[in-house]
């Protein structure tokens, strides 16, 4: 045994060596990555038949197809803290637009429907649960017809509007037959009218705002003419209006038009409706339809069906004089003129008034009657005051037809509008969103199918993501933080894309479980020292489905922080590198959030 024993000098030496290897192989591989990533010799096919080998096995232990069943526990990641579901009562939680805190605010101009989000202490800390028997809801075209009735219990509709046929209870479904108020021969027949004066066939018309939308009946059969419409309607009597809207696959939000501006950027939609929404356009001196006005594009279709239009015949029916409804027209005519809005059409119920394309050359002119705001940003409009002023919008270069404008460089990049991004940045931006939104097909082949027909993007950027993944099975929500260093949201809507401003430190304005894909690209990063991360995921958490999936994208060091918080939040999750190797410090996070549900058995004991 002593004579095995080396002396002093040979550990030395050995130790030397030791040093020496370890520091040659370093080299070794710092050139021969190099080499391989310059693309000389066969460096690049090398890394395409790996990564080819791997696709298939890259993420053994996530399931993205839904099959309802509890799944385990990776035993490698810790989490201090797990999260507790809610009560039950919370199902369909909103915090933002909760209705008890609602009744504290006034009246007044629709203020208590606004957003009113709750103080740091009086957020729920604990998973939203889904009901009993929550299911996966129908594919699209299938879900834009029926609901589980499971997923959004409420018959409220189905007898306050069963003369109107917006929808029906058929066993334990929801039947939606396409109806409305003012179309009661469908949505189909009444967008069929509509498209006698409104160029819905040559791609002139991409983007729609539907203001008091219903169950979105109109949004969701505009999507026929490849047209995509943001919808919304306040949460009210009509318990589900949204929440049906999202269940149906189509886009909406909650929100009304009240005492502050619409999260929209100037100048955004190619039309806007008005379908019976129960807006009062007189009221104030007709403020609401100046706020019409900031976010219709020059060029842009007013549609407005319902009171009070046709108020001869219908008076009765409205149970309303007709000196009130013709007096209420005649403002409404008024301030049309005023904002350089021409009548193109008037049949029945219905009336057309298209913007001038030269609407700043209207107002300038002597003899017309205007008032024009006095803004420095017409864009920065989170919790900013509703005006009764005309926003003036810069004079826009050639907005290309849809499809062509979803890659062509958007006027505000072209015209130098939103500092800090150019034609060529916006070119590159395309570029990298394409081997990103690749590189997520391979992690998780059902993108791009029938499974994910909801998709939000939290930081959205130039919307490179949502124009890589357009498709008719599916659309985005385009989210551009209100704190972002740039606005971009003018640039997605003028690719003819959706979107919507909002902070996340404060919850989304939508139901729970209204998103079966989240990507995220930096957000966590970006709001790091603003606000609470455990808030953020389980925000998330409230509005992913169940089974859903999410990806995200930042700091591996944010990443690891973020993974030891949902392993407490019943996802399962794996942590990826980036698409150009380990050495990268950006990762990829992605997750699927487990099946669960919770009754009021659970609860009582």
């Amino acid at each position: 045994m002593r004579g095995s024993r080396m002396n002093p000098g040979d550990r030395r030496m050995r130790s030397t060596m030791s040093i020496v290897i370890v520091m040659s192989l370093c080299c070794f591989f710092y050139i021969l990555g190099a080499w391989q990533k310059s693309g000389t010799g066969r460096g690049d096919s090398i890394a395409l038949r790996v990564t080819k080998e791997t696709d298939c096995t890259i993420l053994p232990n996530l399931h993205f197809e839904t099959h309802h069943s509890l799944g385990g526990v990776n035993p490698l990641v810790m989490t201090d803290k797990v999260f507790e579901p809610c009560h039950i009562r919370y199902s369909d939680y909103t915090p933002c637009q909760d209705q008890n805190r609602a009744m504290n605010f006034p009246r007044e101009n629709m203020n208590y429907r606004e957003r009113h989000c709750p103080a740091e202490t009086e957020k729920l800390r604990c998973l939203i649960p889904a009901p009993k028997g929550y299911v996966t809801p129908f594919p699209w075209p299938k879900s834009r017809d029926y609901v589980p009735y499971a997923n959004a219990p409420y018959k409220n509709l189905t007898v306050e509007k069963a003369v109107q046929n917006w929808v029906q209870f058929e066993g334990d479904v929801f039947r939606f037959p396409g109806g409305g108020t003012m179309f009661p021969n469908g949505a189909n027949a009444y967008i069929d009218e509509l498209a006698s004066v409104i160029p819905f066939t040559d791609g002139t018309i991409r983007t729609a705002l539907d203001t008091g939308c219903g169950v979105a009946s109109w949004g969701a059969y505009l999507m026929d003419r490849n047209v995509l419409t943001m919808s919304f309607a306040p949460r009210d009597s009509h318990e589900a209006q949204v929440q049906f809207a999202l269940e149906r696959g189509v886009p909406a939000v909650i929100g009304v038009l009240g005492t502050i501006k619409l999260p929209y950027p100037s100048g955004s939609f190619d039309m806007a409706h008005c379908s019976r929404c129960l807006i009062s356009w007189k009221s104030n001196d007709a403020m609401y339809m100046f706020e019409v006005d900031r976010v219709l594009r020059p060029g842009g279709y007013w549609i407005l069906s319902g009171p009070p239009i046709n108020w001869k015949t219908n008076h009765q029916a409205w149970k309303r004089s007709k000196e009130d409804l013709e007096a209420e027209q005649n403002v409404i005519e008024k301030i049309a003129e005023m904002l350089c809005w021409g009548k193109i059409h008037e049949k029945g119920d219905t009336v057309i008034w298209r913007k001038k394309a030269d609407s700043n050359e209207c107002h300038n002119k002597d003899d017309h009657p205007s008032k024009m705001c006095k803004i420095q940003d017409a864009d920065d409009v989170w919790y900013k005051k509703m005006e009764g002023c005309i926003t003036p919008f810069p004079e826009e270069a050639q907005l290309r037809k849809f499809p062509e404008r979803l890659f062509a460089a958007p006027p505000r990049i072209l015209q130098g509008r939103t500092p800090g991004v150019t034609e060529e940045i916006f070119e590159e931006d395309n570029k990298l969103w394409k081997k990103y939104v690749s590189t997520y097909k391979r992690i998780n082949k059902l993108i791009g199918s029938l499974r994910y027909r909801n998709i939000m993007d939290m930081n959205a950027g130039l919307g490179s993501f949502a124009a890589i993944i357009d498709s008719p099975i599916s659309w985005v929500m385009n989210v551009v933080p209100t704190i972002s260093e740039k606005n971009t949201l003018g640039i997605i809507y003028e690719r003819g894309l959706i979107g919507i401003y909002h902070d996340w430190c404060e919850a989304f304005s939508t139901y729970p479980r209204t998103y079966d894909l989240i990507h995220a690209n930096g957000l966590f990063s970006l709001y790091q020292n603003k606000c609470n991360m455990e808030d953020i995921l389980l925000e998330m958490d409230r509005i992913l489905r169940p089974e859903g999936a999410v990806i995200l994208r930042d700091n591996v060091e944010v990443l690891n922080k973020v993974r030891r918080t949902v392993m407490g939040m019943r996802w399962k999750s794996k942590l990826l590198d980036h698409e150009d190797g380990p050495h990268i410090p950006e990762k990829i996070l992605v997750s699927v959030k487990k099946y669960w549900v919770r009754n009021e058995e659970e609860n009582s004991s």
